[in-house]
């Protein structure tokens, strides 16, 4: 079987490493996304286990056109009952760049008519469309004359996890929280504190690592749970499989607010990630803070200054460099922000560089890494 799994930008090279490491074959990686192949217990352990994915989709069918009509008719070759039944509703996802349409969802409707058609000449009936909730949701990708018919397999995006129902104004997406730790190199041998801890989704992401819990693990609903093809046992021997290998955390994983309010929030998340005994939260001012040990890891998502003053903003980027060199010697920061001119106040000069996006906003993620000594040691 042909999948793809799809990500936030900057995080394929993750995303294909978790992949490779659950035994998926021919990875190829492309824009946002990861190419693989597999079986289908492949596709559920990676719904289920991967923290870089945030959806998986089943190809099922792939074709050129010349013209409109070769969609209808190459749609209706498709064996639609291998995943569902007239009585299910459906919902077709189109992202159309062809110039054989000028409106992105004509080819959607199109696509429509031969999953219909294809019941009513086979059973007499049809599925029903159902954008809000649907059986299957269809993915149909058409490039040029290059057209790709998915099945997503997830649904509701994989970021959302299911331990976070209480959140600060500016939340990070769980993937994008995951894939920072994973890319930064960290091991769950070494302490790692997030001092600007918002509703504590770094802190949690570095726990479900650090325990090695799979993030799929507290989600009620998968995509492919509603196939016709769905295998609950095959399902239930993968969640066995990646829930045995779950241990206690064994290294100090911290986090803090400016904000009581935002850390009792914070709190409420941990414990639903069953995390009260791995990740410890306290209200404390960043400035206050100093490192447990000369070798832990410091993540920082701050304000990027949308909502803030640019004189307020700036003097909390020098407060952020000022802290992490004279409290945090021998430590590892990683930074992500989408406000660059705030970030020439930090004054470090970066080991490492990376672009990534927040939701809409383009970030940059830099690594510090404060050395203990003199610049004129050359570790400064």
């Amino acid at each position: 079987m042909r999948f793809v799994a799809k990500t936030l930008y900057g995080l394929e090279k993750v995303l294909s490493e978790e992949l490779i490491s659950m035994g998926a074959g021919m990875v190829q990686i492309a824009n946002r996304a990861v190419l693989f192949e597999g079986e289908m217990s492949l596709l559920y352990r990676v719904n289920y286990a991967a923290r870089t994915a945030l959806s998986v989709l089943l190809v099922i069918a792939d074709f050129r056109i010349r013209s409109k009509i070769d969609l209808y008719k190459e749609g209706l070759k498709i064996e639609w009952d291998r995943y569902m039944d007239p009585d299910n509703t459906f919902s077709i996802v189109p992202v159309i760049n062809s110039p054989h349409f000028s409106h992105t969802g004509y080819p959607g409707l199109i696509l429509k008519d031969s999953v219909a058609d294809y019941f009513r000449n086979k059973t007499g009936r049809r599925p029903s469309v159902d954008n809000s909730n649907p059986t299957v949701l269809i993915n149909l990708h058409i490039s040029n004359d290059m057209v790709t018919i998915s099945l997503d397999s997830s649904v509701v995006p994989l970021f959302k996890r299911g331990y976070r129902q209480d959140q600060s104004v500016a939340p990070l997406n769980e993937v994008l929280a995951a894939g920072i730790i994973l890319l930064s190199g960290w091991k769950a041998s070494a302490t790692l504190t997030d001092p600007m801890c918002g509703s504590g989704t770094l802190p949690i992401e570095a726990g479900l690592i650090a325990c090695r819990i799979p993030p799929g693990k507290f989600r009620q609903f998968f995509g492919f749970q509603r196939w016709r093809d769905f295998d609950e046992d095959l399902f239930e021997k993968i969640r066995n499989d990646c829930n045995s290998l779950i241990v206690p955390s064994s290294v100090k994983i911290s986090g803090s607010d400016i904000s009581e309010q935002t850390v009792q929030v914070a709190k409420a998340n941990v414990a639903r990630a069953g995390l009260n005994d791995a990740v410890v939260l306290e209200t404390s001012d960043f400035k206050d803070l100093k490192a447990s040990d000369d070798s832990g890891y410091v993540f920082l998502n701050p304000p990027y200054g949308q909502r803030i003053q640019p004189e307020e903003i700036n003097n909390l980027y020098n407060m952020i460099g000022t802290t992490l060199k004279h409290n945090f010697p021998g430590n590892t920061a990683w930074l992500i922000t989408s406000n660059k001119e705030s970030l020439k106040h930090v004054g470090l000069k970066p080991k490492e560089k990376h672009i990534l996006f927040n939701g809409a906003l383009e970030c940059i993620l830099l690594k510090y890494e404060m050395y203990q000594g003199t610049k004129k040691q050359g570790r400064s």
